[in-house]
Order: structure tokens, then C-alpha cells, then sequence
């Protein structure tokens, strides 16, 4: 399934990792993923850094985002129940916590996680492997460069990631499907109340999609506790806010034990034409 970055051919698994008949080789790194990045990216700081990959892992451990994975999952199957053999890529696949559950739901498919941040995918691969998951095969890899064959793929997944439209084009089977996850308008609206003076709902996300139609869409919102000062911040270190929050918002936060927010997901279904 993966493609050679270098010339595009085909990419054959060997003891060592993967190769093309041209003879580029892609070594396996000891947890099992690849390095598939392209010359232009730098593998040491694509995409989140080590920090922002451990806050989200500690966090999605917690649960509080299984409800999503798990209707996911159910998404996929839904999607794929008259597909035998079907390829799935998950496009900026973070820590691999959506990818392995989906994995590890539909033992039949086969599963493909690819992101910018090598520390991402170095922790998903060794996550598939330490629960038994054989389905799975993880990369660091660009949405924007996707390492696959054209109209290779029959289903791709975009959870909280940049949408690479001209390459999920690219990539998806004829009649293949597309599911974008996105904050819906009171994603973390408790969270944003103690940290602006003035919090405010998302914008909802549109996107420009030629070549696609789309197919469905709902939102799943829910209400969570964080139950530690630790939780909290493993949060808020994995949102943009961390990087834009004025100094006393982050202090109003820090300041907490606990905290009550909504959380919310916009699931939205394409079908390329």
C-alpha cells in the first residue's frame, strides 16, 4: 500500500522495513513505523513536538474522547460493510489513538497512520504493538504528500488535522469516502471561559472540496469532568489555546483542581465523485 516517496513505486515489506524495485529503502524504526517524509520536511520538527504528543496521549488515556474514537469506529464500519479488503489511511494520525481503536474494531481492514510528528508515530506503532494490533502500519509522512498510489485508498480519515483535499482526491478509490472530525461551535466552551474574558464559540469549518460530494454529517457533544490539576493542563497543552491565551488565562487555569466542559465533534462524510 505505502509508496515510495522518492520515485512513487511500490513499496514491498523486507526484514528490514519497506523498499521499491529501485532500491530506495525505508528502515523500520524498533517500534515499527517508517520515516516516509520527504526531503523538504525536517524529521526532527515536523509537525507537534514531544511536549504537545505526550499532553494528548496522557489525556486520551483518560477516556474522555472515547465516545469519539468509538463512533469512529462505528462510522467506518458503516461505511465500509460492502468493501471487502478495504485500506484505510488516517491523515495526521497524532499518537495513533483514533487509528489503533478503529484498528483494533475492524480486525478486517487494514489500517494506515500517517503524520508529520516522527515522536507521534513512534508512539502509535509501539501502542499497535504492545496491544496485539497486526492490521496497523504507521509512517511520518505529510497529509500534503501522501506516500500512496493514486485511487489506493477506499476510505481516509481526517481527525483534527489540515485537510489535504487535492491529495485525498488523489489517493481515494472512485466512490471512496472521506470523514473529516472537527470542534463543533461549544468544543471546550468551559475550558474557554476560564481562560478569556470573553469566550467564544467556534466558527464551523467549511471546506472547498472539489472532486468530493458530501454524504452526511452529525455532531456528538458531551459533557466532561477533569478530575486533576494534571488533566486539565495535559488539555489545554494539546489545544491551540496553549499558544495563544493571554498570561491570565493560563494562570486562572492553573489555578484549578477540577473543571467542567462540553465537549464537542462535527463528523462529516464525503464521497468522492
Amino acid at each position: 500500500m505505502f509508496a515510495c516517496p522518492v520515485c512513487g513505486g511500490r513499496l514491498k515489506e523486507n526484514r528490514f522495513g519497506l523498499a521499491c524495485k529501485k532500491g530506495h529503502r525505508f528502515d523500520a524504526a524498533a517500534q515499527g513505523y517508517v520515516n516516509l517524509l520527504s526531503a523538504r520536511h525536517d524529521p526532527g520538527n515536523a509537525g507537534d513536538n514531544a511536549m504537545m504528543v505526550a499532553a494528548r496521549t496522557a489525556f486520551l488515556e483518560t477516556g474522555h474522547y472515547r465516545k469519539l474514537a468509538d463512533r469512529l469506529a462505528e462510522t467506518a464500519a458503516s461505511l465500509l460493510k460492502d468493501t471487502p479488503d478495504a485500506e484505510v489511511i488516517d491523515c495526521g494520525c497524532g499518537e495513533g489513538y483514533y487509528t489503533n481503536i478503529c484498528a483494533a474494531a475492524l480486525p478486517e481492514v487494514s489500517f494506515y497512520g500517517i503524520d508529520l510528528a516522527k515522536s507521534g508515530v513512534r508512539h502509535a506503532a509501539a501502542a499497535a504493538k504492545s496491544a496485539g494490533i497486526s492490521n496497523v502500519r504507521f509512517a511520518a509522512a505529510s497529509a500534503f504528500e501522501l506516500p500512496f498510489a493514486d485511487r489506493s485508498a477506499d476510505l481516509l480519515l481526517s481527525v483534527f488535522a489540515p485537510v489535504a483535499g487535492e491529495e485525498y482526491k488523489r489517493v481515494l478509490k472512485k466512490g471512496g469516502k472521506l470523514v473529516i472530525v472537527s470542534p463543533s461551535p461549544e468544543h471546550l466552551f468551559g475550558m474557554k471561559g476560564v481562560l478569556y474574558e470573553k469566550p467564544y464559540k467556534n466558527r464551523p469549518n467549511v471546506y472547498d472540496l472539489k472532486g468530493f460530494a458530501e454524504a452526511g454529517s452529525e455532531r456528538l457533544e458531551y459533557d466532561i469532568t477533569l478530575g486533576s490539576h494534571r488533566q486539565i493542563m495535559d488539555l489545554y497543552t494539546m489545544t491551540p489555546y496553549y499558544y495563544k491565551t493571554p498570561a491570565g488565562g493560563r494562570e486562572r487555569l492553573e489555578a484549578l483542581e477540577t473543571l467542567d466542559t462540553r465537549v464537542g465533534f462535527e463528523i462529516m462524510t464525503f464521497r468522492k465523485k
